[in-house]
């Protein structure tokens, strides 16, 4: 199974005050193509540092990232946002859905961003509902769906442009357990089923039993790789 990402030797230093943070400190990971790769660690473990830095949503302040065996380390910003619009796609604890859009409207706007061939995006847009389990329910607005159902809108979004990757961040934090077991369910199915690698960072136990490798983090360093 090849690498989708690579990270080598990766720092990453913020400036608080006076005193300089050390979110990341040499940290090297391989997440493996069409793979579920959970990122693990408590608040401040430097486990969402490193899903942006691999998500082309910030930079290190020393070290290389690959995509696909090619280096974005230092690519311009608008490349970046190429690689970004095109090949990757991001859920965050927050599902930042448009509050007056229904289900199949908030997948259908993404499209719209993504430049989606017009010809196919309802089409496109209902699969993805479908994908999620929630064609029957694509006509809902936000806040007629249940916070897990809306996170299953917000992941049918992320992928609905065909992006190589999907990166979560805390996807299951503000959910039952009931709920963040679907969310899981669907993370899982989109690996096995569409052949997508999806990069997960959560503190969530739950999580670590559906995934194909967990790297655990503490203070900005991996500590272990099951």
């Amino acid at each position: 199974m090849s690498e989708r990402l690579i990270s080598e030797n990766v720092c990453r230093q913020f400036q608080s005050g006076k005193e300089i943070v050390h979110a990341l400190k040499d940290v090297s990971v391989n997440i493996r193509a069409n793979a579920l790769t959970i990122l693990r660690g408590r608040s401040g473990s430097g486990k969402t540092t490193l899903l942006n830095l691999l998500g082309a949503l910030d930079k290190p302040n020393s070290g290389k990232i690959f995509f696909d065996s090619v280096e974005i380390t230092h690519l311009a910003e608008s490349k970046r946002d190429l690689l970004r619009r095109y090949q990757m796609g991001f859920i965050f604890q927050s599902v930042a859905l448009m509050p007056l859009m229904s289900a199949y409207e908030n997948v259908d706007f993404g499209l719209r961003v993504a430049g989606f061939d017009p010809k196919e995006r309802k089409k496109r847009a209902e699969d993805c509902l479908n994908i999620v389990g929630l064609k029957k329910r694509m006509h809902h607005r936000s806040h007629e769906l249940s916070g897990g159902e809306q996170q299953r809108v917000a992941i049918a979004r992320a992928i609905a442009h065909r992006p190589q990757v999907v990166f979560a961040d805390e996807p299951t934090a503000e959910l039952d357990t009931h709920m963040g077991l679907q969310v899981m369910k669907v993370f899982k199915s989109l690996v096995e089923d569409e052949g997508l690698t999806v990069v997960v960072a959560t503190h969530d136990i739950n999580m670590m039993e559906i995934a194909d490798m967990v790297y655990s983090l503490e203070d900005g360093q991996v500590v272990s790789t099951i």
